[in-house]
């Protein structure tokens, strides 16, 4: 069952300093998840104090009902509730987000349980709050959960352009690029697919075109970041 927390004025340094990340987008979303309805609502009153948008659910499965993950935010959770556990709705909302950046979770307890909040961490959660806490202590947090999901979005919709963009491209044209990132010149290109040094030329122009690649060093750039992307989510261009 939720508890209260005593949100105290005296501000302590930030408990997470977080990386320098960019400034949060426009109308990202604190959402509050607790039992405790009074403490909820005092939650969404200090964030809402702060100029930040909020919104409250008196259970793990109401949120879950209504979740969006394209909506930007953050979501400060309560781990001891009725029926479905904080930390059950952190496990359920890491498998519906599969192909995009997960909510950043700010877990909040009042039972100050080490074994719990290891697991929470463990599991990709952003910060772990006790209760009482206070006021500024929590904000901070809040601030740079936003900031870090405003990055990860910011990311997601890079390598979603980097991949539409390479999936422009030709078979032919895949394989030139992948000469290019080798370090050849267009007539070991053409050696190596058997084309002509006027034919390898016209594949380098299209694919330049195709990507908007000014120049051989944002070409290999390009590629060599989507085949990081590769790594990292599975989807981009491969070589070979």
């Amino acid at each position: 069952m939720g508890d209260s927390g005593d949100m105290s004025t005296t501000t302590p340094p930030p408990s997470h300093p977080g990386p320098s990340l960019q400034t949060p987008p426009a109308e990202p979303t604190v959402f509050v998840v607790d039992d405790n309805v009074a403490l909820a609502r005092s939650l969404c009153w200090l964030i809402e104090s702060v100029q930040l948008r909020a919104e409250s659910f008196a259970s793990a499965q109401a949120f879950l009902d209504q979740f969006d993950a394209a909506r930007p935010g953050c979501l400060l959770l309560d781990v001891r509730m009725p029926g479905m556990s904080g930390l059950d709705l952190q496990q359920r909302l890491a498998a519906r987000t599969t192909t995009g950046p997960q909510l950043p979770i700010l877990f909040l307890s009042g039972h100050g349980d080490i074994r719990m909040a290891l697991r929470a961490l463990r599991a990709g959660a952003f910060d772990f709050i006790e209760k009482p806490f206070h006021e500024q202590e929590l904000l901070d947090s809040i601030h740079y959960a936003l900031c870090a999901d405003a990055a990860r979005r910011g990311q997601h919709r890079e390598r979603a352009v980097r991949q539409a963009l390479l999936e422009r491209l030709t078979q032919r044209e895949r394989e030139v690029l992948e000469c290019i990132v080798q370090g050849l010149s267009n007539k070991a290109i053409a050696k190596a697919l058997g084309l002509s040094a006027k034919t390898v030329e016209v594949h380098r122009a299209s694919l330049m075109a195709k990507l908007g690649a000014h120049s051989v060093a944002a070409l290999v750039r390009l590629a060599l970041q989507s085949e990081a992307d590769r790594s990292h989510t599975g989807a981009g261009w491969s070589p070979g």
